[in-house]
């Protein structure tokens, strides 16, 4: 069998397990297999279909809550097990998806494809272990792992990994905009600007969830110190989760210049405020703020930590995590240097240009299931 026999309608089956990471990449991913003729079946969550519309994508959809806790779960397993029948290959993205796919392939000889997004494990506690035993499980459980990062290829080959190959996952390119006469653009931009108060002053943005490992902690402490700067640069801060009332309370009692915008759909509309994008997590793998980032040209600032290195390149500036001077500094300079920033914009488009697109991982998704299937 070839690459090419796989694009003959029904030629393969597909199934797809999605727990709680990565439905954007996986809808992507999925679209384009069945547009080559692969068969797919995705399990996840009634919540990932009504997200990510992956009917619409030719795929059928059966509900499987894989939950959130390490251990196993025996109606997910049985689901996923009725739901593998026939299957010429099983394909998970997350490391719970992929020890309950194990799990449900028991003793048969369906090639199972682990997709490592990456999460950085607790540091310590009974969590920790927990964690680690998930990974090592995870990986050696599956025929192949595709690790999206090279940190994670060097993890999954740590754990006892029998097959590790780097497969960064391309995201959707920002799709083109009508272009605008340059006074519309700078009208547009202003208008925006004019909604948070930062007419006449630097907007800095940062976008994600607002949970433990965000580093949002780093950034408020970093506000603080760039609250005395002559420039007086506003953070506003796209994004929603647990952390975010006690941030918002941290942000009061020290009168930051911070806003919190709560969870926004209009991401690349803030992007074309914006003068500079923070992002201080504690780890990433390939963080879709960066990228969106870099594709629009702002510059960014972001910890030195997980993919976030390899992403980037030269076209950011990288600083250590957790370092609130380290971070304000950065911003400042930046802020204080227009050649610096016009420098990092022109980097930034140039190395978006290099990153894989959908179709690139979808063909060598292709590939490693051709492989798989001919073993």
């Amino acid at each position: 069998m070839s690459s090419t026999d796989l694009s003959a309608p029904g030629q393969l089956h597909a199934v797809h397990v999605l727990g709680t990471v990565a439905g954007a990449h996986v809808s992507s991913l999925v679209g384009g297999l069945v547009a080559r003729g692969v068969d797919v079946t995705v399990c996840g969550p009634a919540t990932a279909e009504a997200d990510y519309g992956f009917g619409a994508t030719g795929a059928r959809y059966t509900r499987v809550d894989l939950g959130r806790a390490l251990t196993a779960d025996a109606p997910a397993v049985a689901a996923l097990r009725t739901a593998a029948v026939g299957a010429g290959v099983v394909h998970a993205h997350g490391l719970r998806a992929g020890l309950l796919a194990a799990l449900a392939l028991g003793g048969r000889r369906t090639p199972l494809v682990l997709t490592w997004h990456g999460a950085r494990p607790p540091a310590d506690g009974r969590a920790a272990l927990l964690a680690r035993w998930l990974e090592r499980r995870a990986a050696r459980s599956a025929t192949t792992v595709l690790a999206t990062t090279s940190d994670l290829v060097d993890r999954a080959r740590r754990h006892g990994a029998r097959d590790v190959r780097l497969a960064p996952a391309g995201v959707p390119r920002p799709a083109a905009r009508p272009p605008r006469p340059p006074a519309d653009g700078e009208r547009h931009r202003q208008r925006v600007r004019s909604e948070f108060g930062a007419v006449d002053r630097p907007l800095l943005l940062a976008v994600g969830r607002l949970e433990p490992d965000a580093g949002y902690e780093t950034l408020l402490a970093a506000a603080g110190l760039w609250a005395g700067d002559a420039l007086q640069p506003l953070l506003v801060v796209a994004g929603d989760g647990p952390r975010a009332e006690d941030l918002r309370q941290r942000a009061a009692e020290g009168k930051l210049p911070v806003r919190f915008l709560g969870a926004r759909d209009d991401v690349p509309e803030l992007l074309a405020a914006a003068d500079l994008v923070v992002l201080p997590s504690r780890w990433e793998a390939r963080a879709l703020i960066a990228q969106e980032a870099l594709y629009a040209g702002v510059p960014l600032v972001a910890s030195a930590v997980g993919g976030t290195p390899e992403l980037v390149g030269d076209a950011a500036v990288l600083v250590p995590y957790g370092d609130a001077g380290a971070l304000a500094a950065a911003v400042s300079e930046l802020l204080a240097d227009p050649e610096r920033r016009t420098a990092l914009s022109v980097a930034g488009r140039a190395q978006a240009a290099t990153w894989p697109t959908e179709d690139d991982t979808v063909a060598q998704v292709l590939s490693v299931y051709d492989e798989l299937t001919r073993a």
